[in-house]
Parts: structure tokens; sequence; C-alpha cells
């Protein structure tokens, strides 16, 4: 973030340089009164009058057309950020997301948008503090009663400023805490919609989501009631400023040490000294918002620090290999895979059995490298899954998961993975899983919307079309958890047939499943066990000992130190 800032710099120190000028046209106005009331109004010369309205028309134009371009260059600043910064955030919130799955961690990507808009105008506030000084310069010059009188005035502002600081911005933060909560419930409420008005629940959850929501509001409340007292108080400090300038100016001209057009000139001098401040106070609150999104952006990117490049290496054939791994899902303290250890070759099909909460589906995010394993390595075709470049590694991997997620867009975008798409490869990759002649019933075929989520589908559909996108390109690698998981008949007949024209192209494949017709497509059998692998090898050996009395009653045990779950499954066998 701050590098990003670092590379806007160019458009903010333009800025600067055009508010200097700005500032100083500013003057303009003020000297044209005092030209009015002490030449023109003492000599009646209408030429001077005219002269002078031209060159003060002109001198307007030219401040106008600087402040447009100041402002011009302020948004372009604050794209320039956007585009330093989305991107890198956009992976630091996917990382998040791996590590302790939750919706709050896209509020990072609102907070980027909160930033880049206060960069793009709200900064435009600020640009004119730094020149009140010059105000004071100009008014003390007017008149030293006048330079100090702005001078209290602005110490004043800045003490209300002050306060406004201290006395708001815990609030708000609390307030944008408590929001950002009953955003994120409403999120995951929204996301099982269908269940609320069947089971009773709408009332409780949005009595729970009122709760957070009032928490916010409450906070918000009392932080803008605040704002609004000491913006009230900045009001009347310049109104009373202006005042005092008129009162002060009229006695001073009285006593014949001030003219009648400074009198005018000062008022409006010293209420620019003022303006920029009081209108920092008004914009105080949007102040702080962009700097509480700064922070907790930077506090995620601190958080999930970006992975280190990795070099390109040769494609890979397929290769699995384990080396006692042992795994924590996020956010939890014990273990759910243990010890795991195994090797399998390019092109074998292993199939993944084993009961309820056994570590399968963890296992399965293991080998694709959606979960890092917390010792031990996982590795294909021999190198560490974590030195691949995940860009060269994702297309050469499919990966069927058990909760099946499908994105907006088309179905053809679907299934070939919304990157450069290949439309011979995207009918391949839908023949093989089957779904082909499904798509075409549909009313536009593969260019039919699938809606948020794949919310115009059928669950079959959803599967069928997440397994096409697993096998688009024929992946070396190929990982299915619980595939036939809302298939009909034919469904499952065409995921059979799918599995078999993988093993045949020498693809590797890892099914993970409980349907025995799919376990004979397997070569090789691997038992789970409370996260412990009780058993692994030749798929007929493996299911032969699950039928053995003695091994159906004797729950599996974690392999002795120095000794891999593999090896002891091969001396049981």
């Amino acid at each position: 973030m701050t590098a990003a800032l670092r590379s806007a710099r160019r458009g903010f120190t333009a800025v600067i340089v055009f508010s200097f000028f700005i500032n100083v046209l500013g003057l303009a106005g003020p000297i044209y009164m005092m030209q009015i009331y002490d030449r023109v109004l003492g000599s009646r010369n209408l030429s001077t009058l005219a002269v002078l309205t031209l060159l003060i028309a002109f001198l307007y134009a030219v401040s106008a057309i600087l402040e447009w371009l100041r402002a011009s260059l302020l948004v372009r600043a604050g794209l320039g950020f956007d585009r330093e910064v989305a991107g890198p955030v956009f992976n630091a919130v996917h990382r998040a997301c791996l590590r302790r799955p939750s919706s709050a961690h896209t509020q990072a990507l609102r907070d980027v948008d909160t930033v880049r808009d206060y960069l793009s105008s709200g900064l435009i506030v600020l640009c004119d503090l730094p020149w009140v000084p010059i105000y004071i310069l100009v008014a003390t010059a007017l008149s030293p009663w006048y330079g100090a009188i702005a001078v209290v005035s602005c110490l004043l502002s800045g003490a209300l400023a002050f306060v406004n600081d201290r006395w708001t911005r815990g609030l708000f933060d609390e307030a944008t805490r408590a929001g950002m909560s009953a955003a994120n419930q409403a999120i995951t409420t929204f996301r099982n919609a269908e269940v609320l008005r069947p089971m009773g629940m709408l009332g409780n959850l949005r009595a729970q989501w009122g709760q957070r929501r009032d928490t916010a509001l409450a906070s918000q409340a009392t932080a803008m009631d605040r704002r609004g007292l000491l913006l009230a108080a900045s009001h009347y400090n310049r109104l009373l400023t202006q005042s005092l300038i008129l009162g002060l100016g009229a006695y001073l001209a009285i006593q014949r040490e001030i003219s009648p057009g400074v009198i005018i000139a000062g008022s409006i001098i010293v209420g620019r000294c003022t303006q920029p401040i009081e209108m920092a106070i008004g914009n105080w609150k949007a102040l702080l918002g962009a700097r509480s999104a700064f922070r907790r952006v930077q506090d995620m990117l601190r958080a999930v620090p970006d992975e280190a490049p990795a070099i390109r290496l040769p494609d890979p054939k397929g290769a699995l290999q384990m080396e006692n791994v042992f795994a924590h899902a996020p956010g939890t303290d014990v273990p759910v895979l243990r010890g795991i250890s195994f090797a399998l070759p390019a092109g074998k099909v292993l199939g993944i059995i084993g009961p309820s909460a056994a570590g399968k589906s963890s296992l399965a995010r293991l080998i694709v490298g959606a979960w890092q394993p917390t010792a031990g390595t996982v590795r294909l075709d021999g190198s560490d899954l974590r030195h691949w470049d995940p860009d060269q590694l994702g297309p050469r991997l499919g990966y069927l998961p058990q909760d099946v997620e499908l994105f907006h867009g088309s179905i053809a975008d679907n299934i070939g993975r919304f990157g450069v798409r290949d439309d011979a490869k995207v009918v391949k990759a839908a023949q093989i899983a089957g779904t082909h002649e499904l798509i075409q019933r549909l009313p536009r075929g593969y260019a039919t919307d699938i809606g948020e989520a794949g919310a115009s589908l059928s669950g079959g559909q959803r599967q069928r079309i997440a397994l096409a996108r697993a096998l688009y390109d024929l992946p070396a690698l190929v990982v299915l958890d619980e595939p036939n998981a809302g298939l009909d008949a034919a469904g499952e007949q065409a995921l059979i047939r799918a599995v078999q024209e993988l093993a045949r192209a020498g693809r590797t494949v890892v099914l993970i499943t409980h349907v025995a017709s799919m376990l004979g497509l397997c070569d090789v059998v691997l038992v789970l066990n409370e996260g412990v692998m009780s058993g692994f090898g030749p798929r007929d050996e493996v299911l032969a000992k699950l039928r053995a009395p003695r091994l159906v009653a004797t729950p599996a045990t974690a392999p002795p130190a120095g000794r891999s779950a593999g090896s002891a499954a091969a001396g049981e066998g």
C-alpha cells in the first residue's frame, strides 16, 4: 500500500503545485474588491472598471481550469493507486479465505475502493490546508489586527479539528466494525435463503442481524452528534470572525488607518484562512474512514504475505507423493490428518475411502494445494507443491470439490475456467464428462448464462458442468471428491466413462467415493480413519483386508515413530 502511494507521488506533487497557483489566484477577488472601492468609486472611471472586470474574469477562468486539472490529476492518481494494489489485495483475500474461510475478508476489496475514492476526491479538501499561512500573511499585510484575528480563528478551528479526531475516531471505528459484522452475517444468511422460512429461522436471524446493525447505528449516531456539534462550533467561529473583521475594519477606516476597500478584502481573505479548516472538519468522517480502510488492508497484506515467485518447472506428468503429512483445518488446533505417506505413479487411479469425517476432503485439498500441510511435504513429479508456479500448475490440475461452486458467466466460460477459451477443448471436456447433450438441450447451449453461483441450474447439472471444468484440457492430475453426489444413473455412467477416458489418456486420477462401482475403476485404494491412513495398496488387496473381521473390529492407529503409514499398511498386507 505504501509503495502504491509512492508510485502516485508524481501526480500528488503536481496537485500540490496546482493548489499553490489556485490559492494565489484566490487573492484576485479581494484585490478586485479593493480596486473597485478605492479606485473606481473614487475616480468614477468606467474604463478602469471594464479593464479590471475583464482581468478578473480571465483570472477566474484560469483558476477554474486549474481546479479542473487538479481534480483530473487526483482521479488519475487514485486510479494508479488502485491498479497497483487491487490485484495483490485480491490475491491476499484469496489466501486469507484459504487460511480461515470467512466472507469478512472481502471487506479488504471494499476498503481499497474507499481509499481510492478518498484519494480521487476527498483529498482535494486537504490540498488547500498548507496554503492557509499565505492568507494569514496577506491578512497581516493589510492590517496586523487582521493577521491576529486570522491566527486566533485558525487556532480555534484547528483545536476543533483535533477534538473532532479524538472524540469521534473510536466511535466511527466501532461503527465500521459492527456494520461489517452485520453485512457479513446478512451475506451468510441469504446464501441459505431457501431454508429460512420453511424452518422458522428468518425472524431469529433477522433479530441477530438487527442487534449488530443497531450497535453500528448507535455508535455512528453518537459520532455524528459529536461531529455535528463541532461543525456548528466551527461555523460559529467563521461567522463571528467575518463579523469581527467587518466591525474592526469599520473602526480602522474611521480612524483612517485602512481604506474602505481593505474592509471587504480583509473579510474575504480571513474567511479564506478558516474555510479549508472548516471543510476539513466537515470531511473528517471520510478521512477517518479512508485511514481505517488503509490500515485494515495493510494488516491483511502483512498477515497473508505474497508467496515468493517460483520458477517454471517442466509440465507435470502426474506422479503424486506425500511424505509424513500433517494438516489442520483453517482456524483449528486439532490435526485432521496425521502422518500421511504414500506414493502414486503417474497415470494411476487412486480411490480414497473411509467413514465420514475421516479427512478425505482434507486430503483432497492438500493434493491440489488449496491447503498447506502443517508438517511434511506434498510432491508432484518430485517437486514440492509450494515450488510450483500457480499460473503454470493450475491449468494442469483438475479439481471437483465436494461442494460445487460455479461462477457468474456462461457455461462455456465456466468449463474453460474463464481464461483464453479454446472452444474445441470446452466441447471435448463436456463430451468426456457426458455433459455435451445436456448443455445442447439448454436454450442457448454453451452460451447459457448460469446466473449467480449457477442458480439457474439444477444440482445435478451444476455437478456435471463442474466435472467438465475439472477435465478441461485433460489435466495431468484430476482430483474428484464425491463426484457422484447428486447424479442420477445416467450421470453416474457418464462419470465412469470420464474416469476411464482419463485413465486411457495416462492421467492420474484421485477419486473419493463410497460407491462400489467407482472403486472398480481404481488401481490403488487408500483407507482413511480418523485422519490416519489405515490401508494403502492395490485395490483388491486393500478391499480384501477391509472385509476381514479383525480389521473391521479394530480401529486404525497411527504408525509408530520412524515408520510411515504407507510402510505400516504394506507390512500389515
